[in-house]
């Protein structure tokens, strides 16, 4: 039975200024890396930036940063692919909001990037912060040894293209709503994919033996499921208590069973989440603790 926070001493508050100290973190490292310009494609720079260094919790940089602590893996290496990460985030967020797409004005309490800047400006910030951070990943900064640089390199490019992100982009545009395999597939692709990807880091840098890096893996997988699922049940309630018209139903787990059953499916997977942990004990309290953070939003 895994350990409570309390009985290890760590408490939400404590947990919140991980979270916070890692999002600093991170939000310093971005600052840094992302380009700055003063010629014409100085707009393109700024739309990149106002998307990259926007406000946001960095959940999945947490993570990764949190699962290389399992193994005391070298900050520097985990930063950056972290960094990548979030870049490949904040470009589908940017394209997520386009009127071709979600067709969302605001993005966490601000304008959203199309909307700020132009559609057309923001979908070249999107394309340009996709690229980038293959180039984060691809510079020696990132690892001295070339197969790690192209492994971290190959395993992002694939949770954000057609078998992941993308895919699952795909999958929700098309609406098919009444297969559970397929809503299953989507939300594997378009949410868990990048999620899967946080943990993928520490498995490629750390090499760690079989049980564990299942265990991390299976752990990314069932929390990433869990978000999606969260995300549903809010979407529901909130158009629940919505006046005005609702938007058109998505295909999703509340669409095919309901909110009573999510909720039965997502305390499920809550419990597996942290089971998954048991084998690094008292190493893996935060990320176990996180879970429970992020699934009470």
């Amino acid at each position: 039975m895994s350990q409570s926070a309390q009985d290890l001493g760590i408490g939400r508050e404590a947990l919140e200024r991980r979270l916070s100290d890692a999002s600093d973190l991170v939000t310093v490292a971005l600052d840094a890396l992302l380009p700055r310009a003063d010629g014409p494609e100085q707009r393109l720079t700024e739309a990149m930036r106002y998307a990259a260094l926007g406000p946001g919790r960095r959940l999945r940089p947490f993570f990764a940063l949190e699962a290389a602590k399992l193994f005391d893996i070298e900050e520097r290496s985990v930063l950056r692919a972290a960094c990548a990460l979030e870049c490949i985030h904040a470009y589908s967020l940017v394209h997520d909001d386009l009127p071709a797409m979600d067709d969302d004005d605001y993005r966490r309490g601000r304008p959203a990037v199309h909307r700020a800047y132009d559609e057309a400006t923001a979908l070249l910030a999107g394309d340009a912060l996709q690229s980038f951070a293959f180039e984060i990943l691809a510079h020696p900064d990132t690892h001295d040894e070339a197969e790690v640089r192209i492994e971290l390199t190959r395993r992002l490019a694939r949770a954000a293209g057609a078998q992941g992100l993308a895919g699952g982009q795909m999958i929700d545009i098309l609406g098919i709503k009444d297969d559970p395999g397929v809503v299953l597939r989507m939300q594997r692709l378009k949410t868990g994919a990048l999620i899967g990807y946080a943990f993928e880091i520490a498995v490629i840098l750390a090499q760690p033996s079989d049980a564990k890096r299942q265990a991390l893996l299976s752990f990314a997988q069932d929390l990433g499921l869990a978000y999606q699922i969260l995300d549903d049940v809010t979407d529901a309630e909130a158009d629940r208590r919505k006046t005005s018209k609702k938007r058109p139903a998505k295909a999703n787990f509340v669409t095919l069973m309901g909110v009573d059953e999510a909720r039965a499916r997502l305390s499920m997977l809550r419990e597996q989440c942290r089971a998954h942990l048991d084998i690094f004990g008292a190493r893996a309290t935060y990320l176990r603790e996180s879970a429970d953070f992020v699934l009470d939003r």
